[in-house]
């Protein structure tokens, strides 16, 4: 097949990973799609079955250096290259700062960013002396716009967001693209069966215990109602890695890019209102 791609895609066990890897499969790419635990591996291969189309799957903990080493090695030794990484392994953390432990703080920061660069510092001299590459690291318009109770994960999108921007400028003169995915809210397992939340969070001690459960009920109406396909994730990867000048930044869906832009525009103080407003609503 004419440009195809060797692609490793982290996450795949379920969401815009799971997707992303079923596509690019179908669409003739060599797709090695990775997740943390290979029991959960069975969605993804009858997905895999049903468009008649492989792909090489294998154990990735992001957070583990030698794992991942292992499993690079593998992909260069069976085609010698890599022409795409798909940072998208990672999970959300909810809970207002005082509800959260260190550790949880420090075990969302080690998934969502130090797993990026685990990848990132593997793959990075590879495309770079190639003189080619694209790292798509999937980030959040949490990654731009704060929410209270997801103070852990908005730091961990928050730094993907600046280290990613600083290697996009670094990489540039190496012909290797960086280009930063800001998905606003989606119906996958993300938000729904594999949503966390501190062990705070539910301690009726807890000075932020109204809030919090407020939150739960604002982040089930939320999914209700939305009407956003995940797939629309899946099919921007295919688009900017067929792009050969992809930008840095893509806001997924409308509705979430008026929200970057009125969180930016409007004064801190009107957007503290309007927040309170709704976490209060049954106040």
């Amino acid at each position: 097949m004419q440009n195809q791609k060797v692609i490793l895609v982290t996450g795949c066990s379920s969401g815009f990973g799971l997707l992303t890897a079923v596509r690019l499969a179908a669409g003739g790419h060599l797709v090695w799609a990775s997740m943390r635990d290979l029991s959960k591996r069975t969605r993804l291969e009858e997905q895999l079955t049903r468009r008649g189309v492989q792909a090489v799957i294998r154990e990735l903990d992001v957070t583990k250096p030698s794992v991942i080493k292992n499993v690079i090695d593998e992909i260069l030794k069976t085609h010698g290259r890599i022409d795409v990484l798909v940072n998208n392994a990672g999970y959300s953390m909810t809970g207002f700062f005082e509800d959260l432990s260190e550790e949880e703080i420090r075990a969302q920061m080690e998934t969502n960013f130090f797993g990026v660069q685990h990848l990132c510092r593997q793959v990075v001299p590879l495309m770079r002396q190639r003189g080619a590459g694209k790292i798509i690291n999937i980030s959040s318009i949490a990654g731009q716009v704060a929410t209270p109770g997801l103070g852990a994960y908005n730091a961990s999108k928050w730094a993907l967001e600046g280290f990613s921007e600083s290697l996009y400028f670094e990489l540039r003169p190496f012909g290797v693209s960086v280009v930063l995915i800001e998905p606003g809210l989606y119906p996958t397992d993300l938000f729904t069966k594999n949503v966390l939340y501190a062990k705070g969070v539910d301690n009726p001690q807890s000075p932020y215990f109204r809030y919090s459960q407020r939150l739960k009920q604002i982040l089930q109406m939320s999914l209700k109602k939305i009407g956003r396909d995940p797939d629309e994730i899946a099919k921007l990867i295919e688009r900017i890695i067929n792009d050969p000048n992809p930008r840095l930044r893509y806001i997924s869906d409308f509705s979430s890019w008026a929200r970057v832009m009125a969180q930016q525009v409007l004064p801190k103080n009107w957007v503290a209102y309007i927040i309170g407003r709704v976490i209060n609503a049954n106040k």
